[in-house]
């Protein structure tokens, strides 16, 4: 099962550090029956998207709880047995990770462009308002979508983290 992991850039560096994605349990965003449900689709690459968008936004979430962290979304994808994520109903995409996962079992890294940073710090500081039901708020969460995530191979991750 493909899971895409939320993160920081300080914490894809920890990551890089420890030599592990994750100690067992952690959330995860992969396709589940409730984003099948939630989204609408049966093209899996379309599925695939949506999880790696409410990963993307999981990370905005991380962000936001970490001024200090460079305003860019962070999102690793890691091929997990399918014992190893256990699906939450409620939440569309959403899954809990029971082990620990090596970094060395990345696919990929997805990471916002340096341009990306502005929106996405602006949307990082909406984002308590917009979880409040204020629509400009919701705009300018949304304004961070208008950013791809860039796809780096797992080679990059010393170079994403400064290392180098």
């Amino acid at each position: 099962m493909r899971v895409y992991v939320p993160l920081t850039l300080p914490g894809l560096a920890e990551a890089h550090r420890t030599g592990e994605l994750g100690a067992g349990p952690f959330v995860g965003y992969a396709v589940t029956p409730a984003l099948r449900q939630w989204y609408l689709s049966d093209d899996i690459e379309e599925l695939e998207y949506a999880a790696l968008g409410r990963a993307a936004l999981a990370s905005l979430r991380l962000l936001a709880a970490d001024e200090g962290a460079p305003r860019r979304r962070v999102v690793v994808a890691v091929d997990v047995s399918d014992g190893a994520a256990t699906a939450d109903p409620a939440a569309p995409g959403e899954v809990t990770v029971t082990v620990t996962v090596p970094l060395a079992k990345a696919a990929a890294v997805h990471l916002d462009a340096d341009d990306a940073e502005g929106d996405v710090g602006a949307a990082a500081r909406a984002l308590a308002a917009a979880d409040g039901g204020d629509d400009d708020a919701q705009s300018v969460v949304d304004g961070a979508d208008d950013h791809e995530l860039l796809w780096y191979a797992t080679q990059e991750i010393p170079n994403l983290v400064g290392r180098g």
